[in-house]
């Protein structure tokens, strides 16, 4: 009962930053609705079946599942979003340590998106 709580919590959470991530440019929207049903899958059947359905949500879901695919146009805002958030680090000039720790990852998951299937 409490880890199901727990999930329930998680799940809630993350579709919660993922509508925020919907108005929000730099939020991914994404990963936090797989992140959602990943958690509703474990606490609440009809959520899941809800979140899974849902004509915007459930595509990404079941293409993530079935196939590891993420979204073209996904891929390429969130490296517009990389290159913009590297692009403000350095406006701001942040320490160039903090740069080249923040590109370094940045260019991992850049590697982990585009070595992806498209949707």
């Amino acid at each position: 009962m409490i880890a199901r709580m727990l999930w329930a919590g998680l799940g809630w959470t993350a579709l919660g930053l993922g509508a925020i991530g919907v108005v929000l440019p730099l939020l991914p929207t994404v990963p936090f609705v797989l992140l959602a049903a990943f958690a509703f899958a474990r606490s609440s059947e009809r959520v899941h079946h809800w979140l899974v359905t849902h004509p915007t949500f459930g595509p990404h879901i079941l293409a993530w599942r079935e196939r590891g695919a993420i979204p073209l146009r996904g891929k390429q805002l969130a490296s517009l979003s990389f290159v913009g958030s590297l692009g403000l680090a350095v406006l701001l000039r942040l320490p160039p340590l903090a740069i080249a720790g923040q590109a370094l990852a940045l260019a991992c998951t850049a590697l982990f998106i585009w070595t992806r299937p498209s949707a």
